[in-house]
């Protein structure tokens, strides 16, 4: 079993409550916006990390880290972009190569809005984990944490924080 922190659009922003939850997962995951390489640099001392840059990120980050980042955890394909879009909607740039190969957890940022929904048309779970950072619109910021135990993706958890 694997636990998971999730978390996006940090737009140079960590501090010691986002840290405790770090410390408490196996590999965290974060899905762009990084901002300040700070944010990666003080995850990376405490878990492992797999990242993906976004859209406000600069060349350090780009070169740090892919624009996808697919790989398998335990039994589950995964698949983390910044900018992808979710059920029904989503980026015109990766649509085609997303329907004809679909991961079971396609994770992406960049709204700054929480969802989590299945795909009926693919049979993955889309998973956005909202903001964690203090830059945006959003009035709460949020990550998300679960478990993956073979292929079961199980245990979700919203982790809220005030803006």
């Amino acid at each position: 079993m694997t636990k998971i922190l999730l978390l996006s659009d940090t737009h140079s922003y960590i501090d010691e409550k986002i840290l405790q939850y770090v410390g408490q997962a196996d590999e965290v995951w974060h899905a762009g916006d990084i901002g300040d390489l700070a944010v990666t640099d003080n995850i990376k001392k405490l878990k492992p990390l797999r990242a993906v840059y976004g859209n406000i990120d600069d060349a350090k980050a780009r070169n740090e880290f892919p624009l996808h980042n697919r790989f398998f955890c335990e039994g589950v394909d995964v698949w983390i972009t910044h900018i992808g879009g979710y059920p029904g909607k989503y980026s015109p740039k990766i649509r085609e190569t997303l329907y004809a190969n679909p991961p079971r957890l396609f994770i992406t940022g960049h709204s700054h809005i929480l969802k989590v929904m299945n795909d009926k048309k693919t049979g993955l779970l889309h998973m956005n984990p909202g903001a964690v950072g203090k830059h945006g619109f959003q009035q709460v910021r949020t990550m998300l944490r679960f478990e993956i135990d073979g292929e079961k993706i199980q245990n979700l958890e919203v982790i809220e924080f005030k803006k």
